[in-house]
Order: C-alpha cells, then sequence, then structure tokens
C-alpha cells in the first residue's frame, strides 16, 4: 500500500487555455480540488511554495482553507523555502493550521530551488549572518522552527506577568507535528543530512547531481542513503519517504489531445544544467493505464517510497485534474500495486 498525494504549483496567467487566470481562481481552486480529490479516494494534498512568481506564495492560509472543508486527507507543503520564513511565527502558524485539520499537515521544507528573484529573501528582511550560506540560513532556521514546535522554550519568562521565571514555549502546540516534517532533498548528501536529523525525505523529479545512472536508480540509492543514516543516529519509529512522479493515464480523447504528443517527448530522463550544476529530471508516465502502471511498478525508487505525489496540470481546472486523479487511483494504483 502507498499513500497517493497530488502536488500543485498552483500556476495561474490570463492566457488562452488557461482555467486558472488570477490568483484567487488559482486558491480557490487548491480548495475545491483538496476536496474532489478526497472524494476518489486520493490520500494527499500538496502545494508548491514560489515567491516573486504567479504561483502560490503564503501557505498556511490556503491550508487552513483546505483543512476547513475536508476530513482525512493529509495536506501539506513541497515544499516551503525557508530562507523566506520567520521559523517562530511559521510554528505559530503551522501549529494554529494542524489544529485545524486534526493533525493531518505533512509540511515539506528545504532550501527552496532556484528562482525569478536574484536573493529575494533578502527583501524579506532575512541576510545570511557572514560566513553563513542561504544553504546554512535555511538549515538554522528549520532547526529553531522544530524545536519549536516540539515545545522548547524560546523566550525567557518576565516574572512580573508570569510569577515565576523560565522560559516559554511557542503557543499553542499541535502534538505530533514534529514527527511530519519532511526535508526536501535534490541530493544524496542533503538526503544522508534529513536522516540524521531525523526529519522526514521528500524526493522529487529533479536530482542536482548526475551519475550516469538512470533516473530512478539514483534517487533508490538517495532514499538508502537516508534511510541508513536515520537508523545510525538511532531515531525511534521508522521514516516516511515520498517521491514525485508526472503521470498522465490517456484514457479520454482529452487525456490525447493535451499529453498525447508529449508521450514521445518525454519518455526518458533528462540531464540539464540548473542553477550551474549538473542535474537530472526525471521522466513522464505517459500512456494507457495497464502500460504505464507496469513502468511505475518498475520504478526503483518509487517502489522503495511510502508517498507518490503526482504533479498535476493546474491550469487545466478542477474538473479536469479530479478526473486524472481518480484514473490514476482507479486505473494505474490497482495494476502498479499501490492499492
Amino acid at each position: 500500500m502507498k499513500k497517493i498525494g497530488f502536488l500543485s504549483f498552483g500556476h495561474y496567467q490570463d492566457v488562452q487555455g488557461s482555467f486558472v487566470p488570477t490568483a484567487r481562481d488559482a486558491l480557490q481552486q487548491m480548495v475545491e480540488l483538496a476536496v474532489a480529490a478526497e472524494e476518489v479516494g486520493v490520500d494527499g494534498a500538496f502545494l508548491r511554495v514560489h515567491h516573486f512568481a504567479p504561483q502560490f506564495a503564503s501557505p498556511f492560509p490556503l491550508l487552513a482553507a483546505m483543512a476547513a472543508r475536508t476530513s482525512r486527507i493529509e495536506l501539506g507543503t513541497g515544499i516551503i523555502d525557508m530562507r523566506y520564513e520567520n521559523p517562530l511565527y511559521m510554528a505559530e502558524e503551522a501549529a494554529v493550521t494542524d489544529l485545524i485539520s486534526n493533525g493531518r499537515l505533512q509540511l515539506g521544507v528545504s532550501r527552496g530551488s532556484p528562482e525569478p528573484a536574484l536573493r529575494g529573501y533578502e527583501r524579506f528582511g532575512y541576510v545570511p549572518a557572514e560566513g553563513l550560506s542561504d544553504a546554512d540560513e535555511a538549515r538554522r532556521k528549520t532547526a529553531i522552527f522544530r524545536a519549536a514546535i516540539a515545545g522548547a522554550g524560546i523566550a525567557d519568562a518576565d516574572p512580573r506577568m508570569t510569577g515565576s521565571a523560565g522560559q516559554l514555549a511557542i503557543d499553542p502546540q499541535s502534538p505530533g507535528l514534529s514527527g511530519r516534517i519532511w526535508w526536501g532533498s535534490g541530493t544524496r548528501a542533503t538526503a544522508r543530512w534529513a536522516g540524521e536529523q531525523g526529519m522526514n525525505l521528500m524526493s522529487s523529479t529533479l536530482l542536482t547531481e548526475d551519475t550516469g545512472v538512470p533516473f530512478d536508480q539514483l534517487q533508490a540509492e538517495q532514499i538508502e542513503v537516508f534511510r541508513a543514516a536515520w537508523a545510525t543516529a538511532g531515531h525511534a519509529g521508522s521514516p516516511r519517504v515520498s517521491v514525485s512522479r508526472s503521470v498522465f493515464p490517456l484514457v479520454t480523447d482529452e487525456d490525447r489531445y493535451y499529453f498525447g504528443v508529449r508521450a514521445q517527448l518525454e519518455a526518458t530522463d533528462q540531464v540539464g544544467n540548473l542553477g550551474g550544476v549538473q542535474a537530472r529530471f526525471g521522466k513522464s508516465y505517459i500512456g494507457e493505464p495497464d502500460a504505464i502502471a507496469a513502468q511505475l511498478a518498475a520504478d526503483a525508487a518509487v517502489q522503495a517510497a511510502d508517498t507518490v505525489l503526482l504533479t498535476i496540470p493546474n491550469q487545466l481546472g478542477v474538473e479536469y485534474n479530479a478526473t486524472l486523479l481518480e484514473s490514476i487511483v482507479r486505473h494505474v494504483a490497482p495494476a502498479a500495486g499501490w492499492r
């Protein structure tokens, strides 16, 4: 059994063919799609956070709205760029959202990916200290955030107000949230670090390293490194691992119209330069349901993960994406051994 979630980047643009012309449309449709996904048996609704771009930016109001309209489905991020965050304010927002959802929040965090803005996080007021990189700063903030949601003392109490000394924790607290934090990893080294830290692992359709082996094998190696580091560090329990895949079963004429040509263009891994480093992109799975189910069943990283996040074309609207997800749940997942 694998959990099946969908991942939306929340693109919006007033162009021909888009069902999502405005930010308001993107936000409202994300809520509606979470409701529809829950109804067809999907296990998770995740959103990607970007800044200075026509995509989702501020996750917690949206996640809270999704929580208020659903009852079972996991709600999460993949991922929040910690360079832009105040970790203590984020801890309060995360706890409130998790309480509204009754403990269904699954938060993916990381350094973030290449973006339109040049050092955009500095415009938010966050400049790494001298000698620290932006990646160092993201990890530092993540440590503060995790300590805060775990109930650590953060601020000295004022005895004149509290009647006692000591330290105060962030309030409210949401029990269990600290065990539902994921680190978005694009390399084996960062996967090892995530395992050492005791976070879950979130890996995508892109790895910012390339050793010449197929993407799924490289990602499976990343997962193995992560789990070994978790075990060596002595963390209790078993960590969760998610991978992202682009999956488009061709069931209807509409499916073939949108994705039929892409079946040939995206049938293999792609290797390219991203931000000055060699990167490997995973292929898309496009075709008849039985055929792509067999391919997914042979995907080494998919087999190693417990959760698969399906990247969706959100600009095609709620109705199309709900039908797409239902096709995957009904036709692909059982044949791939996920159900």
